[in-house]
Formats: C-alpha cells, sequence, structure tokens
C-alpha cells in the first residue's frame, strides 16, 4: 500500500500532528510512506524509520503539479493542510482514498486531538493518543555545537511567526534572564526574523554586564534547535514551535500566552508546563496584531510573575 501524507506547514502544527500520524502509519503496517510538506515540517520527520521518501512542496502550482506526476498514483491521500494550494494539490494527486483536515472541525478540542479525530474518523478507527514524537537519535550527529554543561541551560525564544501580538517584549525577557543569570547559562533561540527582538534583548543583557548567554538567534538548522530545546534545564516562551518542541523532551517550560487560545494549542500532555495569561475579556482574540492598539494581554505580564512561576519548579 502507498500512502501520501501532506504535513502541516508550521513547527509546532507538525510536532502536535506527530501522534496522529504514528498511529497512521503504525495502523497500516508495512505501507510505503511518503511525506509532502514545508522544509521544516519534513526535518521533523527526516530521522524517523517508517518514512520512505519525502518532498518539500513548492509555493508555485505548476511545480506542485509536476510532483503529482512524479509521485505517482496511491492508494490513500492523507492531508493535515487547510490551504488553497493544499486544495490544488489534492485535486490534481492520484489516491484511491483522499482524506484532508478542516481547520473548523472538532471545535474546542486541543489541536492534538484535533489531528488524532480526524485520522480516527477518516479510517473508522479508534485509536489514542500517544506522545509527541520526534526521532532525535541523530540529532546530536548532524548538529556540530558543545555540549558540555557548565552550568543549567535557560532557553528563552522571544519570536512568534503567527505574528507581533504573541510576542512578548524584550525588556521582560531580558529581565528574566538577568535575574537567572547567576543560576543559567542563557541561550536565545530564534528564526531570522526574530534578530531584531533578540539584539534588543542582548544590548540589555551587555547594560547589565552578563555574559554567560549566547545569543543563536538565526544561527541555528532544526537539528540544532531540536537539540539545544532538549538540553535545556527551564524555557521561556510564547506560544510557538519551539514551545511545542520543548514539550517533546519535558522540558520545564512557562509559556506565555497572549491572543491565542491555550485550550487549544499549549503543550501537550507535560506535567512540566506552565501557562502563564492575564485572563482578559478581550482574550483569545487571534489577530496578529492587537485590534484594540493596547497589547494588554502581553504588556501586563512583567518578568516578576514569570520568575514567580519559575520557582513553583524547584529548580
Amino acid at each position: 500500500m502507498r500512502i501520501l501524507i501532506e504535513l502541516p506547514s508550521w513547527l509546532g502544527d507538525t510536532v502536535m500532528a506527530t501522534p496522529a500520524i504514528e498511529n497512521l502509519i503504525n495502523f497500516h503496517g508495512q505501507s510505503e510512506i511518503i511525506l509532502i510538506g514545508s522544509s521544516i515540517s519534513i526535518q521533523i520527520f527526516k530521522n524517523h524509520p517508517k518514512i520512505s521518501d519525502a518532498h518539500v512542496l513548492d509555493k508555485k502550482y505548476f511545480p506542485l503539479f509536476l510532483l503529482t506526476r512524479k509521485l505517482g498514483k496511491f492508494d490513500m491521500y492523507v492531508s493535515f493542510r487547510n490551504t488553497i494550494r493544499s486544495n490544488f494539490y489534492k485535486f490534481f494527486i492520484k489516491s484511491d482514498l483522499k482524506y484532508k483536515y478542516k481547520k473548523n472541525s472538532f471545535q474546542s478540542y486541543h489541536q492534538v486531538e484535533k489531528y488524532n479525530r480526524f485520522i480516527n474518523k477518516s479510517l473508522n478507527i479508534d485509536l489514542p493518543i500517544g506522545s509527541l514524537t520526534i526521532y532525535s537519535d541523530t540529532y546530536l550527529k548532524e548538529a556540530p555545537i558543545d555540549v558540555t554543561k557548565k552550568k543549567p541551560r535557560l532557553g528563552i525564544n522571544p519570536g512568534a511567526s503567527y505574528g507581533n501580538a504573541k510576542r512578548w517584549y524584550p525588556e521582560e525577557f531580558a529581565g528574566v534572564a538577568t535575574y537567572l543569570s547567576n543560576q543559567f547559562d542563557i541561550f536565545i533561540l530564534g528564526g531570522p526574523n526574530e534578530e531584531e527582538i533578540a539584539m534588543d534583548i542582548e544590548r540589555i543583557l551587555v547594560k547589565k554586564g552578563i555574559k554567560n548567554y549566547q545569543n543563536l538567534v538565526g544561527k541555528t538548522n532544526i537539528s540544532e534547535l531540536i537539540y539545544h530545546i532538549s538540553n535545556f534545564d527551564l524555557f521561556i516562551t510564547g506560544d510557538s514551535g519551539p514551545m511545542h518542541i520543548a514539550a517533546c523532551y519535558k522540558v520545564p517550560t512557562v509559556s506565555i500566552f497572549g491572543p491565542t487560545k491555550d485550550n487549544e494549542t499549549s503543550q501537550w500532555s507535560s506535567k512540566k508546563s506552565i501557562i502563564l495569561k492575564k485572563n482578559l475579556d478581550c482574550q483569545p482574540c487571534m489577530k496578529r496584531v492587537c485590534p484594540l492598539k493596547h497589547h494588554d494581554c502581553m504588556k501586563l505580564i512583567k518578568a516578576k510573575d514569570v520568575l514567580k512561576e519559575v520557582e513553583s519548579f524547584n529548580l
């Protein structure tokens, strides 16, 4: 049996889809499994022992059409995306069975549950949700980094690809890092789009005389990002993809939520996870930019609030 799986676009969504995808793969045993998706989502599964092949999807339509012809016919096509481009691909791919995740299905469930219910309903099965899984055995070999610990490691992740409304403030991140710098070595993580906010944090740390930090924003590939996070002893982050990677490795995490739904996208099944939010009347607005122009859902959260939550971990 040949099965084509189209992965979610975003890093966090892909991690949250791993239990459902594991159920799909294991249910069909010895099938040939081929993945398509973004370059980031493919990275999460590239070391999976049961994946036969993987292809990064082009953003242009004609290359997508050519890929459908190149891959040939499938017995089953399962898509975890809900985009116009994905609908185009579904139309042209040759497959006996086609199942597509619908964004508004299974309202009020956590995203991990939504994905698993989608697979159960599509295949008419009733498999429980497993653990978030990243096949990371080879990431150490692929990440040429010094993993020798001089102190416990604090990771801070100031970025969020969804939009500025999800971002906490650099001076508050720096306040947390400064206070904890005697106890932890500090690592600032993020993608190229977060370089400006990371530099703001770094400038404050330098001004405070903090030297035991590394600004790795825009300097890590996915393998290195995963391995750094798996070695953290504490992680401070907004609602983001790296937050879900931390959940895979049960890293003690304070997750700062503003405009998004923590009941749907918080860390899944982690006993070392704390959600910090203000519970304002305007939350969750699900907007990329604050529609009320005050951004109080994030602005009212201060470094002292995070530090109070950190104390509960008894690190």
